[in-house]
């Protein structure tokens, strides 16, 4: 589901009570997130879980206000962390190759889950866990925070204004010495950074994706092992286009985190330079300034919150909730995929083999077995 800014994450009112989180994981996210349910009236932060030994503890003496430090349970597993505090969902900010198995065993506790992207470790994975969402009944969504930057939604806005984003494109040039994991990736750019532009892309285009090419390189000077720039087009069921061309090492003039974007539309164009307001120009008329952000806009970490503790509250369903969500983790599949092969390649393509293996996890688990149902990767996605 796409959302626009007419529907943007709002605070809850007064009335419902906080939703009691126990927030999993202790590292510098897991810490953010901490901060996050701390500072937000409709969260309540009852625990704190970490499989490292006294990581859950150390985060709370020091993230914690001393007077609600007592009232924080700590431990090393979530569900026992969770039962012992009696919170009603989790914030699972642990390591994507732990995403999974926490995951799944909150949701068969009984507890919803508020997951940090991605999804999970592998999109078999992420696909198991749309299951297992099924058989259970209870919510799980992915925090797809940057989703919520509330300039992304007034370039929605401004957008559907003029007929709506038929061809976008996305320039995204920085030069990050990062150190660790991400220079030793295969793709670090399409795996852990073009995936925030895939997904604000399906902000901002109606319908599915359909299809993917790519080609990824690595320039001479670049400092990443793995290719560390690519070009990316991704095909829509509506006729839509979406270019992302990005570089992890280009040093020099610097485009904004969120990327640059122009969108083409029917009736003219819409531009927006990743951090201040979106600006469009129809055809044959005066530029219009979109809205400028206020107080009552919510951003990333508290966005996400906002929606996710509403969604319980209200029974409504988030547009980043596991079904959907898994559209963008198989767009980085579909992306890394092309630029090995050189082809291009069909989001049913991914969805169907991921179907296939997440089918063999189910049935060594032996807890879910919601995916017999599902005709087709894709079918079962949008079923919902």
């Amino acid at each position: 589901m796409n959302q626009t800014s007419d529907d943007r994450p709002q605070p809850l009112d007064e009335r419902p009570e906080p939703v009691r989180v126990v927030v999993v994981g202790a590292g510098g996210m897991g810490r953010a997130w901490i901060r996050t349910v701390l500072g937000f009236p409709h969260a309540h932060l009852v625990g704190v879980a970490d499989v490292l030994d006294g990581a859950a503890a150390r985060a709370v003496e020091e993230e914690v206000p001393e007077a609600r430090r007592e009232a924080v349970a700590t431990g090393i597993d979530a569900v026992t962390v969770a039962q012992q505090a009696g919170a009603e969902a989790i914030i699972d900010v642990t390591i994507p190759a732990a995403h999974h198995a926490v995951t799944s065993d909150a949701l068969h506790a009984g507890l919803p889950v508020l997951g940090e992207k991605p999804c999970a470790a592998t999109l078999a994975e992420a696909v198991s866990l749309a299951g297992h969402a099924e058989t259970t009944g209870e919510l799980f969504m992915v925090s797809q925070s940057r989703r919520h930057n509330p300039h992304l939604r007034e370039t929605r806005r401004l957008a559907d204004q003029l007929g709506g984003a038929g061809i976008v494109d996305t320039r995204f040039h920085r030069a990050p010495r990062f150190g660790g994991f991400r220079e030793a990736m295969d793709h670090p750019l399409i795996v852990d950074m073009a995936i925030h532009a895939f997904d604000a892309g399906r902000v901002l285009i109606d319908g599915n994706p359909v299809s993917v090419r790519a080609s990824s390189y690595n320039p001479p000077w670049s400092w990443y092992a793995g290719d560390a720039a690519a070009t990316v087009t991704i095909a829509y069921d509506t006729g839509a286009v979406h270019t992302y061309s990005g570089s992890w090492c280009a040093p020099g003039r610097e485009t904004s985190w969120n990327g640059e974007w122009s969108l083409s539309c029917p009736q003219g164009s819409v531009h927006w330079d990743g951090e201040a307001s979106p600006t469009a120009q129809p055809e044959g008329a005066q530029e219009i300034i979109g809205r400028r952000p206020d107080g009552t806009d919510l951003w990333e970490l508290e966005a996400s919150l906002a929606e996710f503790c509403a969604a319980l509250r209200t029974g409504t369903t988030p547009d980043s909730e596991v079904h959907s969500n898994v559209w963008t983790q198989a767009i980085v599949e579909a992306a890394v995929r092309a630029a090995d092969t050189g082809r291009q390649v069909q989001l049913s393509e991914v969805l169907d083999a991921a179907l296939e293996a997440a089918r063999q996890l189910d049935s060594a688990d032996g807890r879910s077995s919601a995916l017999a149902t599902w005709k087709t990767g894709s079918s079962g996605l949008t079923a919902q």
